[in-house]
């Protein structure tokens, strides 16, 4: 059977040991400190094991085994895959179905919009059991995908967001990037002054969810609108970084590297809605009000798309949608 040991150097328990001809060196990454919880873990470890003897991996393979074996064999780390991976826990892959898929959607992620739920839930759940039905964990799972067109979108006209970022204070050259590039909030706080060229008026964002077909992710370069180069100069030109985080705190310095995205700014962003009368309006809408300012003034589904990164035309078929006013007048042509 199995028993716990401890290995050089390192802060985990480790399980070694038999279990009906199959050997085990693994470890339960579990704290030294905690051989309680290693001790439960062994044994319901054991069980696992013993279970898998007799009736095979498909029928008791959990969710969370291969979530960990998908992420150590070159799987994707994506936004709150851990709070997915906590929902699902030890439920086993062949009780998670269509109901449980979608009741898991609502409890991860109960306000989120379905274009969101797609890309942050949808998305890496499909790779988690896909990558299980490749080594014969479980029956192939057909997801029923949220439509994004069912998605709202909120945006500012152009007076709406002039007022927001006068109220801006400190991220005010922050707000005016992302109206004006339409960059995600993880591409803003992740920016790094060498990916910003402000003599060519250039921004070229590392790495970010740009996914292509195949799972992989590609960097992407925008073009800097005048604004935001002024913005910008007029801001580095004060606190002048020699290299680093683009986007930073008040007096300089930048932000904690392990704290969210978002969570950096909510604060001050939530204030400047309320001082600006700015009602119901998230951080990532400011990507919708770019995307929905370009199509206003370009009609180019094609070109928002490259610019903006999404992998598929459908995803940006919305911004096509909130500008039908413009076209009230051919209704009374008829």
């Amino acid at each position: 059977m199995l028993k716990l040991t401890e290995r050089h150097g390192s802060p985990y328990y480790y399980l070694r040991g038999t279990v009906r001809g199959t050997s085990i060196d693994e470890s339960t990454r579990i704290p030294l400190v905690n051989k309680v919880a290693a001790n439960d873990y062994r044994i319901n470890r054991e069980k696992e094991l013993l279970e898998e003897s007799i009736h095979g991996k498909r029928l008791t393979t959990t969710f969370s085994q291969a979530a960990l074996h998908y992420l150590e064999n070159g799987g994707r780390q994506t936004y709150r895959l851990a709070d997915i991976i906590e929902h699902f826990g030890t439920t086993k892959l062949s009780k998670i179905g269509l109901v449980e898929i979608e009741a898991g959607a609502i409890a991860v992620f109960p306000t989120m919009q379905p274009a969101s739920r797609r890309a942050h839930y949808y998305t890496p759940l499909s790779a988690i059991f896909t990558h299980a039905f490749e080594r014969g964990w479980c029956e192939k799972k057909t997801l029923e995908w949220p439509d994004i067109n069912e998605s709202i979108v909120r945006w500012l006209t152009k007076e709406e967001a002039n007022r927001f970022i006068d109220e801006g204070h400190h991220i005010k050259p922050l707000l005016i990037f992302l109206f004006y590039t339409g960059a995600r909030i993880s591409e803003a706080m992740n920016l790094q002054l060498n990916d910003l060229d402000l003599d060519r008026r250039h921004v070229q964002f590392v790495g970010t969810k740009n996914v292509l077909g195949n799972g992989k992710i590609r960097s992407r370069g925008v073009p800097l609108h005048p604004r935001v180069v002024e913005a910008l100069r007029e801001m580095l030109a004060v606190h002048r970084p020699n290299g680093g985080d683009v986007f930073r705190r008040a007096d300089g310095s930048e932000y904690p590297k392990h704290t969210r995205a978002s969570d950096k700014i909510k604060v001050v962003f939530w204030r400047a809605c309320e001082r600006a009368g700015i009602e119901n309006f998230r951080i990532h809408d400011t990507r919708h009000t770019w995307a929905t300012w370009h199509y206003q003034a370009n009609r180019d589904l094609g070109a928002l798309q490259k610019l903006g990164g999404w992998s598929t035309i459908e995803m940006v078929l919305r911004y096509a949608h909130t500008n039908v006013d413009e076209l009230s007048d051919t209704i009374g042509r008829l």
